[in-house]
């Protein structure tokens, strides 16, 4: 069976959204990622392999070690889903603060 990845997928983890956290400014290498975290190291080399195969991530060697580094350009993937949502509670915040000042201006309504 073929597992499809996305970067929903990614993301849905909250150990793989620390990991991109982690790596978001600087790369770190595998050991150095997974003293972060109270899981073993298989498991954090999963969530990596994961973060790989969704393109949040590349592994770079450097002599003997691995290096990750963030790509985060997927990202961009979820910003698209989650625009018009955003837009669609903006306008209705601004509304409810176009109510409230109403109500402020005059009470006895």
């Amino acid at each position: 069976m073929i597992i499809r990845r996305d970067v929903f997928q990614a993301i849905a983890d909250p150990t793989r959204r620390e990991i991109i956290n982690l790596i978001a400014f600087q790369s770190m290498n595998l050991n150095a990622i997974a003293d972060n975290f109270e899981v073993s190291r298989p498991a954090i080399s999963q969530h990596i392999k994961v973060l790989n195969e969704c393109g949040l991530l590349v592994i770079r060697k450097q002599g003997r070690e691995r290096y990750c580094e963030a790509s985060l350009k997927q990202l961009n993937e979820v910003f698209e889903w989650i625009e018009p949502f955003r837009k669609l509670w903006e306008e209705r915040f601004d509304a409810l603060d176009d109510l409230l000042e109403k109500l402020k201006q005059n009470p006895d309504q």
